[in-house]
């Protein structure tokens, strides 16, 4: 009772107030979001079956949250150069749409580019303070995971000969399963864990539905990613050849009892693939060429987000007449065209501004394997957009901000011990 008058004074002159429970509420409300913003990303489609907004809401009531427990605590987040970098991009972004404003496709993307850069900046921060970094990696693991049996589903309930699941290109399905594949390095148990065994079984059946939802989208870009991804992991002793090998023996395994049980349906899906894997070779060339052109032509501002789409037919010289506003199937060449050289320089800066602090991370921190996971995952995900428009899916933003968020947590520990043993 004697502490209300208190409180009622704190809300009159704008000075914080300590309500019972409201910094864990306001951190349980914050580790759910950010959590529940990064599982729902890979199953987006089934979402937006549902209402062709829901897939916003989960990043958006982040967003809200966030403003909402920085305000009552008076705290800013803490500054690190992926901010900087974040920052200048979004000001190309910007002038890049008010210069090609009138065009069809500019005020449509624009929506779509900045939920991106905002949410990266609210997970850096979330994920630096209240949201462990595996819970987070958790999160990304859980809902590819989802997605990978969705792809199953698709295969098996729906009669599908590329798994799709909750995405309608096979090609993004398996960019999200095999950029999180790396990521069960990071959650693996330590010795003295006492619930190893379960968990290890946990990440395992992870892993099977991961690679077995992978390898039925017939992606030879994912396959190519997953492959990069690996290779890494092993050069960093992240992951033993054994337990490669042994993958490498079940994942033969299933194909064959797969060829075995379901062969006509298999090599129908190979016959199609081959024929489809044909075209895009033609196809992407094309479009490859053409925002280079664009890219060649307005080097400053580019033309526009969107504008590949709009732009397309003039600089392919109409090559695709029954696709007259497609994507770039190359995420560096698309942001280039669009953006222009500063915009791309920005992009490539914040991959290779993630790169470097995550090996920062690996060689400081007291364990190495979430970092070199990470590594594998970023790798994984940059080759994977060499054939694929991808700034517009959360992983790329959700690593750069994971990355970022622990760099911060390592510079505060590194400071903490540096003033302990001043004292």
């Amino acid at each position: 009772m004697s502490t209300w008058p208190a409180r009622a004074a704190g809300c009159a002159t704008g000075t914080p107030v300590d309500w019972p429970g409201a910094e864990l509420m306001g951190t349980a409300v914050l580790r759910a979001l950010a959590c529940l913003t990064v599982a729902l990303a890979p199953v987006e489609g089934y979402l937006l079956q549902v209402h062709p907004q829901l897939a916003k809401v989960p990043s958006a009531l982040l967003v809200l949250a966030w403003i909402a427990v920085r305000a009552r605590q008076r705290r800013a987040p803490e500054a690190h150069p992926v901010h900087a970098v974040l920052a200048l991009l979004t000001l190309v972004l910007l002038a890049s749409s008010a210069v090609h404003a009138g065009g069809p496709f500019a005020l449509a993307y624009l929506p779509r580019w900045l939920p991106f850069l905002v949410v990266t900046v609210v997970l850096v921060d979330v994920a630096a303070r209240e949201v462990p970094i595996r819970a987070l990696l958790a999160a990304t693991v859980a809902g590819a995971s989802a997605a990978g049996a969705g792809a199953l589903h698709s295969l098996v309930a729906d009669g599908a000969t590329r798994a799709s699941g909750p995405l309608q290109d096979p090609n993004d399905l398996a960019y999200f399963l095999v950029g999180a594949l790396p990521l069960l390095v990071a959650l693996l148990p330590d010795r003295e864990s006492p619930d190893r065994g379960r968990r290890r079984a946990l990440l395992a059946v992870a892993g099977v539905v991961l690679v077995a939802g992978a390898a039925a989208t017939f992606s030879r870009g994912g396959a190519l990613a997953l492959a990069c991804a690996v290779a890494w992991l092993v050069a960093r002793r992240a992951l033993p050849l054994r337990a490669v090998a042994v993958g490498a023996v079940a994942l033969a395994g299933l194909a064959g009892v797969v060829a075995l049980l379901a062969g006509p349906v298999l090599d129908k899906a190979v016959r199609e693939k081959e024929h489809i894997a044909g075209t895009n070779v033609d196809t992407r060339e094309l479009r490859w060429q053409a925002a280079a052109r664009m890219l060649a032509r307005q080097p400053v501002l580019g033309v526009g987000p969107g504008g590949f789409r709009d732009g397309y037919p003039a600089a392919s010289h109409n090559a695709e007449v029954d696709e007259q506003t497609p994507v770039a199937h190359n995420m560096y060449l698309e942001v280039g065209a669009e953006l222009g050289v500063p915009g791309l320089a920005l992009f490539l800066g914040l991959i290779a501004t993630t790169a470097v602090i995550s090996q920062r991370w690996a060689r400081a921190g007291p364990d190495p394997r979430p970092a070199v996971a990470v590594q594998a995952s970023l790798i994984a995900v940059v080759v994977a957009s060499a054939f694929l428009s991808q700034q517009y899916y959360l992983p790329l933003w959700a690593l750069v901000a994971v990355a970022a968020a622990a760099d911060l947590r390592l510079r505060r520990t590194i400071a903490g011990a540096r003033a302990a043993r001043d004292q």
